[in-house]
């Protein structure tokens, strides 16, 4: 068994020239980003993710307001195909839907969701659920019901209260079944 060759690779060390090689045709983000939106252009999708491992495995996510057809992810995943040639960036591709209880990641997901029920965990760990009522691109404001006693109540009731939270705010939003 040859000795293993370290590489030093844009400031890290690799332990394998095949790393190193896998290194030199990763897939230029920026440009499969621009290639799936072109694309997504002509549906009513768009996109949530795309990430790319070392080895050169690209994960695409997509979504619509509608729900996203097999059709869409098919014809993407051709469509990515055909820019970018398999044989010379050596990669595997995987083209799918954010699912239903996936946490949202985009704007436009939280868009989607206005006027339904979402289930938010704020940074202290605490679980808020309600209507999604408010979505900018800074903040979201949910209506939720709250068992509570205020002045003059003889017993706990249930109100509604609006409760905003910030984006870098919350672990994670996510549509509630």
């Amino acid at each position: 068994m040859p000795p293993i060759r370290r590489v030093n690779c844009a400031g890290g060390l690799m332990k394998s020239p095949a790393l190193f090689q896998t290194a030199l045709n990763m897939i230029d983000k920026q440009l499969l980003i621009q290639t799936i939106t072109d694309k997504l252009v002509e549906t009513d999708c768009f996109l949530v993710e795309v990430s790319i491992s070392a080895a050169n495995d690209i994960v695409v996510e997509i979504d619509s307001e509608k729900g996203v057809d097999l059709d869409v992810c098919v014809a993407l995943s051709r469509h990515i195909e055909a820019i970018f040639d398999r044989e010379k960036e050596d990669y595997a591709l995987e083209v799918g839907s954010s699912g239903l209880t996936s946490p949202f990641k985009t704007l436009r997901q939280y868009e989607k969701n206005l006027e339904r029920d979402i289930e938010v965990v704020a940074s202290d760990g605490r679980k808020h659920r309600g209507k999604l009522k408010t979505v900018t691109p800074e903040w979201f404001v949910i209506e939720e019901e709250t068992r509570m006693r205020r002045e003059g109540d003889k017993r706990k009731k249930t109100y509604i209260t609006e409760v905003t939270f910030t984006y870098r705010d919350i672990k994670s939003a996510k549509a509630s079944l």
